[in-house]
């Protein structure tokens, strides 16, 4: 969440991407960055052991959330 404010502050509109374990942790950041609005889509956890295929997968489950969070 750190950069997503960061870039955001710059203008630039960002989006974290996490995994869905995270959820609390990205909404507690987010507020206490002052930034409540920050956006995040989170993608099914784990992530750490998951193959290249299965990341691709995941990666196109949120695909459309991603461009949506990052152009409204």
């Amino acid at each position: 969440m750190h950069d997503t404010v960061w870039f955001e502050i710059q203008g630039l509109p960002a989006v974290t991407i996490a995994s869905s374990e995270f959820h609390n942790a990205a909404v507690t950041q987010r507020d206490a960055l002052g930034m409540s609005d920050a956006r995040f889509v989170l993608v099914d956890h784990p992530i750490q052991d998951a193959t290249d295929d299965e990341m691709r997968t995941k990666a196109a489950a949120v695909y459309d959330q991603v461009v949506d969070a990052l152009t409204t």
